[in-house]
């Protein structure tokens, strides 16, 4: 193919090589003419962009270059889903067995003299059913579970290629900048990149401001690096610490620097993926990448890295570590009695035909013995909870997909379930808190406090040019306000909502900020200092408007600080000094009232720098050659004169203060972590019912927190900080580190017994270790960086604080529907397991055959699982304290009821087993002879008695805590009662029509009846079970209560070779493996979200406008 542009793609790859020194990078470039010649070599002018009306151009770009995207590994086919679901080892074992009946089946001994009752039945040959029956049920469960991964696969890639489509970033075409789509950025492209960015893509800076990266996802290397005409090399996937920039795109995709290491590691793959992106700094991703002398640090951060991430992982995964070692339990019990099962059967056998005088050792044997197995594989079967797995999927996928309409992305699924049982959340004030819609209502100006903003002709003219300067110029050219088309609409604020409220105090003084913007284009800024969470201001560095050779500094920020660095003010026409006793009186008769509203204070300033000559001002500033931008303080820290200081109102959210009063009964205590001014929060956290009138709560500044929690020696102790956050409720004026150290040790507090579950919201990229370090990190959807949605385990799509209540809500449901599973599947497990065993043992045949467990088991419990697991979440789940980690998983009353129901159940089976011929007229069903099979009504009716008591058993297994109103809530969830109707027309179509395939004999009308009422007795007699006192039984019948090590059941992350460890340990790893089976889907949308490379991460996590849809 004829190349276009007379550059190629290797060469642009060499060029962007993560290892090159600055002079080999200024060295490589300038063999391309630098980057003017390499602009002229892409066909591209840095002030207008692409040409997005040549389409030509672009479909060249991508012939030639690519797109930014990395293709992702394409689906499994249905057929192999397939495959992976018959890797069952229980499958498997039926299969076998069912396959060798089916060949007994078959066979006949000449020699055998026939039973004279079953000679006179003119059937055919049936006894190949049940074998059948058997592959069928096989058959039906492995296209069930096929069939749920294929839908879940293509539900979660169509879910990621929509969140993909709508990741936008500025990009720079036809003069004009608009938001594209990440992936249809191409080379040639000029992208602008902010404070708080993921890089989408490798490329060259072409105008800087104050720009610093983190880089460490390639090199390891901690310190932020400097970018700008020196080091102009930008690399895809690492993070925008500080400033901005504009940039040229030199490689996309596949042959950016991330796209090369993922190819060249396999790390595409599936299976490849997730080891070798589980920590960005593994030495092994890097090799050959980074620098030599690096190495030792890579390696450490990697060893650092996985055990921060393992310590995490092993934290969240509580109940699902509680529930393998419940399951594991369980499987060694069901496997000790299947093996009893058989042998008991085998002995019986062997005895009945030695006393009959019968050969044992003969081929007919072989019959009997199949039988048997078959038996004691179906008890295996059903004393497992297969649905187990099944049902924490479900309640898991099911919370997601509703979370979604609650606002919350759920990023990690485990998040969920934590959020459950979350004791403390530390939150953002701004955005979360309040509306975040900033309006400057009060101000000082010209000398004067106006609690009302003054009018137009109340300011000096000089004075109204210099705010709409200061403020037009120093904020975010992103940030705007858009007038409404509708009459009684408010105007739409874009960006950053501050800086909004700041641009309308300009217009209410009859300034334009547009055309002062116009007037001073970015290209034409000296030098950026953009606001950071530890400045706590932004600085613009323009040239003088008046006078030649001299610089003006503009300044806008938190008021203290920037005040404090004033020496002068402006009033009227002039500037007068602005002195110590002057900062007192305006800090104690202006910001402290502005404060105590609930307003925020921002202070906007200036500073001039002028030749000596022209220097007539005092408070204007001697410029001797170039300033030197590194010395920050130095620059700024003294001689600025102050032009006003603006009460910007930011109301509470109307609905934060019930959902705090809905916390604080809950057993949650909600923390305000803000960089406000502390009068400022603490009206705030007034307003919304953190603190009230007369509560005696700690609220304090991050400087004093610090001085506190420190000894002698300045280092941080846990006990003085036990001694703070128990009555900690607002911190103000913290930064990050502030609030990092905050939830590392009320995590780490050993006051708690069951210990501290913390959530954290964040919105900013020096967030992101906080929102690590927290249980549950939740990253604001709308403000919050891309840095720190990458954090982050949930994403607020409306920066709202009442999401998170709806999260905690979702995540004690998740918890309560899983329980409720277990409650109903332990009560099937018992009584089926007691009665083939017992049955065994007694009259030498389970009562209940082997297909007609695989149906309780297989289909009923599956049906079950979905119905008990999307259980709607009730206000009622606020009501009560969070369990803790140490709560029991199966508690007392749970346990009351599985064997309250167990021992109903198993007298009714008993009864109708030995009394059933007598009291229901019907002819005894109990077999003189194991090989023989035939329909009865006797053990028919006992299936269906068991069935349908199961079947109302689902009813009261809704209730979990004692409650008497079995049916409160029942109508409002229509898949519940939907399933029921369901399972109860699928058990009579079983017993009309099922025959020798189900083992079924059509009942009468009566013997139906009967089994209703043994059914409906269930409902009564759980009434009586609910009137036992729970406190008075031992505590020794909780189960679960231990907070298991998450590495003893490391197999439940679906790690391969952990599973294939334990396999021959645990007959039950069939059940994690069908786990695996049903949550792989899930597991790869969270490796998407947590283990994709940089460049796929970016795709997910830039949009700060994630659209509404239904993941360790």
């Amino acid at each position: 193919m004829e190349r276009k542009y007379p550059i190629t793609t290797k060469e642009l790859t060499d060029l962007m090589q993560v290892q090159l020194k600055p002079d080999e990078q200024q060295e490589y470039l300038n063999r391309h003419g630098h980057i003017e010649g390499l602009c002229k070599k892409l066909q591209v002018d840095t002030q207008t962009g692409l040409d997005v009306n040549d389409k030509s151009d672009l479909e060249a770009r991508v012939a030639q270059f690519g797109r930014n995207e990395i293709p992702p590994k394409p689906p499994k086919s249905f057929f192999y889903l397939m495959w992976e679901a018959l890797q069952d080892t229980t499958l498997i074992i039926l299969i076998i067995s069912a396959g060798i009946s089916l060949v007994l089946s078959f066979y006949h001994d000449s020699s055998q003299v026939p039973d004279e009752e079953f000679s006179q039945i003119k059937e055919p040959n049936v006894e190949w059913i049940e074998g059948a029956a058997i592959l069928i049920a096989v058959l039906v469960v492995v296209l069930v579970t096929s069939f749920n991964d294929w839908s879940k696969e293509r539900q979660f890639r169509g879910l990621q290629s929509k969140i993909d489509s709508d990741q936008k970033i500025s990009v720079l075409r036809n003069g004009q900048i608009d938001q594209l789509p990440v992936k249809d950025i191409l080379v040639g492209d000029i992208c602008q990149i902010f404070y708080g960015h993921l890089i989408p893509a490798d490329g060259l800076v072409i105008e800087s401001n104050d720009l610093k990266i983190d880089e460490s996802s390639l090199t390891g290397e901690t310190n932020l690096i400097k970018k700008g005409f020196e080091r102009p090399m930008l690399f895809s996937g690492t993070h925008v610490m500080e400033g901005s920039a504009k940039m040229l795109v030199t490689a996309v995709g596949i042959h950016s620097q991330t796209g090369i290491i993922m190819s060249l590691l396999g790390a595409t793959d599936h299976d490849e993926k997730k080891k070798e992106t589980t920590t960005k700094k593994d030495n092994k991703v890097y090799k050959g990448v980074g620098n030599t002398e690096e190495g030792e640090e890579i390696e450490l951060n990697k060893k650092e890295d996985e055990s921060e991430q393992k310590s995490k992982k092993k934290e969240q995964s509580v109940l699902q570590a509680k529930l393998t070692k419940l399951a594991i339990q369980i499987g060694y019990a069901g496997m000790t009695i299947a093996i009893c099962t058989v042998i008991v059967l085998i002995i019986r056998y062997c005895i009945k035909e030695y006393s009959q005088g019968h050969e044992l050792l003969t081929t007919n044997i072989f019959t009997p013995l199949i039988k048997f197995l078959i038996t004691g594989i179906t008890v295996l079967v059903v004393a497992v909870p297969e649905g187990l797995p099944l049902a924490v999927t479900i309640s898991l996928a099911y919370a997601v997909k509703k979370m979604m309409k609650d606002n919350n992305l759920v990023r990690h699924l485990d998040a969920c379930e934590t959020m459950g049982n979350a004791t403390a959340i530390c939150s953002d004030k701004t955005g979360t808190l309040t509306t975040n819609r900033m309006t400057c209502v009060q101000c000082y100006i010209n000398g004067k406090f106006y609690e009302v903003l003054p009018k137009i002709d109340e300011v000096p003219m000089p004075i109204r040019k210099m705010v709409d300067a200061g403020i037009s110029i120093n904020s975010n050219y992103a940030s705007k306000i858009e007038k409404s088309d509708k009459p009684n609409q408010l105007p739409t604020q874009l960006g950053n909502k501050t800086e909004c409220g700041l641009l309308g105090f300009v217009e209410n003084l009859g300034g334009n900020y547009a055309l002062t913007r116009e007037s001073h284009p970015t290209n034409t800024f000296v030098h950026v200092y953009t606001f950071n969470s530890s400045r706590k201001s932004m600085s613009t560095c323009i040239r003088h408007p008046t006078i030649p050779g001299g610089l003006r500094l503009f300044t806008k920020g938190a008021s203290e600080m920037v005040l404090n660095k004033c020496k002068y003010i402006m009033v009227g026409d002039s500037v007068r000094e602005f002195t110590q006793a002057d900062y007192n009186d305006v800090n104690k008769n202006v910001i402290e009232p502005m404060a105590c509203e609930g307003l925020r204070t921002i202070c906007v300033a200036y500073k001039d720098f002028v030749p000596a000559e022209y220097k007539k001002n005092k408070n204007e500033q001697v410029l001797n050659g170039e300033l030197n931008w590194d010395e920050e303080e130095a620059t700024l820290n003294n001689g600025l004169t102050c032009i006003c200081i603006c009460g910007i109102q930011d109301p509470v959210r109307p609905e934060v203060p019930e959902a705090i009063r809905k916390c604080k009964s809950a057993g949650i205590v909600v923390r305000m972590v803000t960089g406000d001014n502390v009068n400022t929060a603490r009206s705030i956290a007034r307003a919304c019912g953190i603190i009230g009138a007369n509560d005696d709560f700690l609220v304090l500044e991050g400087k004093e927190f610090n001085e506190r929690i420190k000894d002698e020696n300045g280092e941080i102790t846990q006990e003085r900080v036990d001694q703070i956050w128990p009555k900690l409720r607002v911190l103000a004026r913290s930064s990050p580190q502030d609030k990092y150290v905050l939830v590392k040790n009320i995590i780490s507090s050993k006051l708690n017994p069951n210990r501290e579950v913390v959530a954290v919201t964040g919105d900013g990229t020096n967030d992101g270790p906080a929102l690590k370090k927290a249980d549950v990190g939740f990253a604001m959807g709308i403000q919050g960086t891309d840095v720190a949605k990458e954090a982050s385990d949930i994403i607020l799509t409306d920066d709202n604080f009442n999401s998170i209540v709806k999260a905690v809500m979702w995540g004690r449901n998740v918890y309560d529907s899983i329980a409720k599973f277990l409650q109903f599947q332990l009560t099937v497990n018992v009584v089926a397991v007691i009665c083939a065993f017992f049955g065994a043992c007694i009259v030498g045949e389970s009562p209940l055959r082997a297909v007609q467990m695989l149906w309780v088991n297989l289909i009923m419990d599956t049906l079950a699982s979905l119905a008990l697991a999307t259980e709607p979440p009730t206000e009622d789940l606020l009501q009560r304290k969070p369990y803790g980690r140490t709560k029991a998983l199966i508690s007392r009353t749970m346990m009351k009821n599985i064997i309250g129901h167990a021992i109903y159940q198993l007298i009714v089976i008993f009864v109708i087993l030995f009394l059933g011929p007598q009291l229901f007229d019907m002819d005894d069903g109990i077999p003189k002879d194991a090989t023989q099979f035939k329909p009865t009504q006797h053990f028919t009716m006992i299936f269906n008695s068991f069935v349908l008591m199961t079947l109302f058993n689902e009813i009261n297994s809704r209730k979990i805590h004692g409650e008497r109103n079995i049916f409160k809530g029942f109508f409002s969830n229509p898949i519940f009662y939907g399933i029921w109707i369901v399972t109860l027309c699928l058990q009579f179509v079983i017993v009309h029509f099922g025959s020798y395939a189900f083992a079924c004999h059509w009942l009468t009308l009566e013997q139906w009846a009967w089994c209703l009422l043994f059914g409906i007795g269930t409902l009564l007699w759980g009434q009586i079970v609910t009137t036992i006192p729970t406190h008075c039984l031992p505590k020794k019948l909780e189960v679960g209560n231990e907070v298991p090590n998450l590495a003893d059941y490391s197999a439940i992350d679906g790690s391969q070779e952990n599973s294939e460890l334990r396999k021959g340990q645990v007959l039950w790893l069939r059940g994690i493996a069908r786990l695996q089976t049903q949550l792989r889907v899930i597991n790869a949308f969270h490796e998407t979200m947590d283990n994709y490379s940089p460049i796929t991460r970016r795709q997910f996590l830039a949009n700060q406008d994630s659209p509404n849809l239904s993941r360790k």
